[in-house]
């Protein structure tokens, strides 16, 4: 199954979202922040990155600009998922080719896991 890195520094979310994808069989690792996240990506080659945008340390869209600056990041598929509305976004994120961009107020985490199999492909059950 396909490997997933959470981004994310609510505590309670990342940990709801990591049962949520190892219970639909995807191996996942995770990141409080966007440096952490940067380096678990690199170690961890995941094939999609769930990213806030709202974090200590290195903001989601400062990550993920330094992400495509690199071979390796340049083509993943990134999700972003905040609770900021897509008219706030930072105007960045436009040119940083997000798959989705959701609110998570907006979604159930089914919703997520339906949305992330779509992004990959994964057939339902």
């Amino acid at each position: 199954m396909a490997k997933i890195a959470i981004i994310e520094d609510e505590q309670q979310i990342l940990e709801m979202y990591k049962l949520k994808f190892e219970a639909e069989g995807f191996e996942v690792v995770t990141a409080k922040n966007g440096k952490e996240g940067l380096e678990i990506i690199k170690q961890s080659k995941p094939d999609l990155i769930m990213l806030d945008l709202m974090m200590p340390e290195m903001m989601g869209d400062a990550m993920l600009a330094e992400l495509r600056k690199t071979d390796w990041g340049k083509n993943i598929k990134v999700i972003v998922m905040t609770n900021i509305s897509e008219y706030e976004a930072p105007e960045s994120l436009k040119d940083l080719g997000v798959e989705n961009y959701i609110v998570k107020a907006r979604y159930t985490p089914k919703q997520v896991t339906e949305l992330v199999k779509n992004v990959l492909k994964i057939k339902s059950d």
